[in-house]
């Protein structure tokens, strides 16, 4: 059943990138691109995800178990650090040169965009050159 559901969440999630366009780089570029011919429908996308969102948080936060019987573990908040900041830093311009995110970039490879192909890859390897150094951080903190 958890399978199924995860199926059919990343279908919807991926249907609706498709639907708002946000699947396509150019509709996000339009978007960053303020002092040009500016796309605000990005803004809409997200105010509309930050208000479902919100109101999932509200129910969740009340709940000791999911729906599927799964432990409801929500992080705690924590405070700005310096991999955050720079994590932020390198997904948005990563975001501002290729118009793609991680969900996006996966739908728009679904899709059949080439352009998708050279941003997964390369979000893979970066992925993989971070799996690397938290490793080699962790045994050096035992160490």
């Amino acid at each position: 059943m958890r399978l199924l559901t995860a199926l059919v969440s990343g279908l919807l999630f991926g249907i609706g990138l498709m639907v708002s366009g946000m699947a396509n780089p150019a509709k996000v570029l339009g978007f960053l691109d303020i002092a040009g011919h500016w796309d605000p429908s990005l803004a809409f996308v997200m105010v509309g995800a930050i208000g479902v969102a919100s109101i999932a948080f509200l129910f969740a936060k009340r709940r000791k178990k999911s729906l599927l019987g799964s432990p409801m573990v929500i992080p705690p908040a924590s405070g700005v650090t310096w991999r955050l900041v720079l994590g932020s830093a390198v997904f948005g311009v990563g975001w501002g040169l290729a118009g793609f995110c991680p969900g996006p970039a996966l739908v728009a490879l679904g899709a059949g965009f080439l352009k998708a192909w050279g941003f997964v890859a390369a979000m893979l390897a970066g992925m993989a050159v971070f799996e690397l150094l938290e490793y080699a951080r962790l045994r050096l903190k035992q160490a």
